[in-house]
């Protein structure tokens, strides 16, 4: 049986090393491509983006966090491309004012001192019991400092803009899986329940023991799943 063609969409200041473990993993499966998105300051100029670096005309989807906007995004406009989809640690809210003050505060941080911006960010991406993880606080330190103080602002700016995907959910028609982490603070899980419940037929799966960085905290939980998901 062919490998499925599969993009991969990383999240803020996060780039292909997030997907590692799940990329290796699905190796024969899968054909993965993991999409750069820093070079657009929109949803859906990063969407345009990502569209171009896709690895088939018609390929399996799945987006984390960020990218899960993207995901959306280009669901709204080539849902004919996209076979089927997976969010990770993803919703489909616009930004919040609280959200929209954070993310301007971490905006003018980065200004000022940008490695400091991950280093304030990783306590709250992890379980309380990945957070002295030096492996992976350190491929998130890694993975910031590769996408860069111009980049992140750009993708702040896009995630700020983006639209209320809530009333588009219903147009979903290729198989969806939705996967949280129980202990995720950032996107808690009855945002993806409520992200699942729009999706016609989408199958919700939480990761115990797991936060916002699910491919690093959990890569067999969340490789297993996508495996099923790509077979079914």
């Amino acid at each position: 049986m062919p490998a499925t063609p599969f993009l991969l969409l990383p999240g803020l200041l996060e780039d292909a090393d997030v997907f590692e473990q799940p990329v290796k993993d699905l190796t024969g499966a899968a054909r993965c491509a993991v999409a750069d998105l820093t070079r657009s300051d929109s949803i859906a100029a990063l969407a345009a983006d990502a569209l171009a670096q896709a690895p088939a005309e018609r390929f399996a989807l799945a987006g984390h966090s960020m990218g899960g906007y993207v995901a959306l995004e280009i669901l709204r406009r080539a849902p004919e491309r996209v076979d089927r989809v997976a969010f990770l640690n993803t919703h489909a809210r616009p930004d919040s004012a609280e959200a929209t003050e954070n993310r301007r505060r971490l905006m003018a941080l980065a200004e000022r001192d940008f490695a400091a911006v991950s280093a304030e960010l990783f306590p709250k991406l992890v379980a309380p019991a990945h957070r002295e993880d030096a492996a992976i606080s350190g491929k998130v330190t890694e993975m910031a400092l590769a996408t860069g103080k111009e980049a992140f602002l750009r993708q702040e700016r896009a995630i700020i803009g983006r639209i209320d995907s809530r009333p588009h959910l219903a147009a979903i028609r290729c198989p969806a899986l939705v996967v949280a982490g129980r202990l995720d603070g950032i996107m808690p899980v009855e945002l993806l329940e409520e992200l699942a419940r729009g999706i016609p037929g989408a199958r919700l799966e939480v990761i115990e023991e797991c936060g916002h960085l699910s491919t690093l905290e959990r890569p067999d939980a969340v490789t297993g799943l996508l495996r099923d998901w790509l077979a079914a």
